[in-house]
């Protein structure tokens, strides 16, 4: 086959190129959200014009932080490869990872929304509920994080002697309690007020304090400091 009888590259090759331009000449501010999610899936799908396909997944999830968050076989379901869902899935781990590295160390409390941000990040998008713990020393650094129970859809066993087993393990003098409602509403039950409660009377003889219990909905956060509730 000579030059001349070759086929043409396909026209999205030309718009690949642009668009990793703009990018890295003008910043991610100037790409809009389906433009980003190009980039991304470009790598992953290298033989398709992913244009119509960004589209039509924030079309379906509504915002990127809830498509990266999808469960992987609603991500098979567009026709994305096991490839593709995995390079999705594996940005929401590394934006979820960073976001944690930036609060360990730090005065926690002298920076409250950084933590419910990571914590709205972390849990929003889960399908069952899960329960968190934010271990804290003395002058309210973190120390640690970490999940401790996951549960169904509407309940997550709860143990406080395990819960003060481990902030002993870490050496932590506080705590902050987190957990996510799938529901969307996180507005607390009554349940979910008897076992902070029970939380905070296994801790007390042993100095850990607990200084709030946040609540994660889809959209909206509650916490029991500001409710008075704790």
């Amino acid at each position: 086959m000579t030059p001349d009888s070759e086929s043409p590259a396909p026209h999205y090759h030309g718009h690949r190129q642009r668009l990793r331009e703009r990018l890295l000449q003008s910043g991610t501010d100037s790409l809009q959200d389906y433009e980003l999610l190009e980039v991304l899936l470009f790598a992953a799908i290298p033989r398709r014009d992913v244009k119509p396909l960004a589209k039509q997944l924030l079309s379906e999830f509504k915002s990127l932080w809830s498509l990266v968050n999808a469960p992987p076989e609603r991500l098979l379901q567009f026709g994305l490869s096991e490839n593709a869902a995995a390079t999705l899935r594996v940005t929401a781990a590394i934006a979820l990872r960073a976001q944690k590295k930036a609060i360990v160390g730090g005065a926690l409390l002298n920076n409250w929304q950084r933590i419910v941000d990571y914590c709205r990040m972390a849990m929003a998008h889960e399908p069952i509920e899960q329960f968190r713990l934010l271990f804290l020393d003395r002058k309210n650094h973190l120390l640690a994080e970490e999940v401790q129970q996951r549960g169904t859809i509407d309940h997550t066993p709860v143990y406080p002697r395990e819960i003060v087993k481990r902030a002993l393990e870490i050496g932590a003098g506080a705590l902050v309690l987190a957990h996510n409602h799938p529901s969307g509403d996180p507005t607390p039950s009554k349940d979910d007020i008897a076992m902070t409660r029970a939380i905070i009377e296994a801790c007390r003889p042993l100095g850990i304090a607990v200084h709030d219990h946040i609540i994660i909905g889809r959209d909206a956060v509650a916490s029991f400091k500001t409710l008075g509730l704790l």
